[in-house]
């Protein structure tokens, strides 16, 4: 199942795409074997300022035809590394090809856009920049493959 964290926002290079780009490359070799990933970043910039809508339909374009929108939203599912794991690994089970994990811009994700997810999760509470949220997820990606390969990284 391949992987397509979907963004608003340009990152620069700096501390969070180094660990994005770390955490993305661990998953990729971790999870090969398991039927998961490769997985990529597809980020677009609403320079028209277009808000929640603009951003929706360049957020839409960037997802693959046919593949399951997951979101990345305050109001969705916060959930144990287990459970994100085992909720990749029903996922790839049940034959799904590509997997868009959509992180909206500063406003959020536009309400009919968050409304086509089939699923929506949330890293807490909290707010967090969205810089960090690519980071966060990067990390939880790796995690969840590491879990699904019984591997040493996670401890529960």
């Amino acid at each position: 199942m391949r992987v397509h964290i979907c963004a608003v926002g340009r990152l620069r290079a700096g501390p969070e795409k180094t660990l994005i780009d770390d955490y993305l490359t661990r998953f990729d070799r971790t999870g090969r074997n398991l039927g998961l990933g490769p997985a990529r970043v597809i980020e677009v910039d609403d320079r028209k300022g277009g808000g929640m809508a603009g951003e929706a339909v360049l957020l839409r374009r960037a997802i693959p035809e046919n593949a399951l929108i997951c979101v990345l939203d305050e109001r969705g599912k916060v959930e144990t590394s287990p459970q994100f794991a085992a909720r990749l690994g029903g996922w790839r089970d049940a034959g799904r090809g590509d997997l868009a994990l959509v992180i909206g811009g500063a406003d959020g994700i536009d309400p009919e856009l968050r409304a086509q997810a089939s699923h929506a999760l949330s890293f807490g509470k909290m707010v967090w920049p969205h810089m960090m949220v690519r980071v966060m997820l990067a990390e939880q990606l790796y995690r969840a493959a590491s879990i699904l390969s019984g591997g040493p990284y996670h401890r529960t």
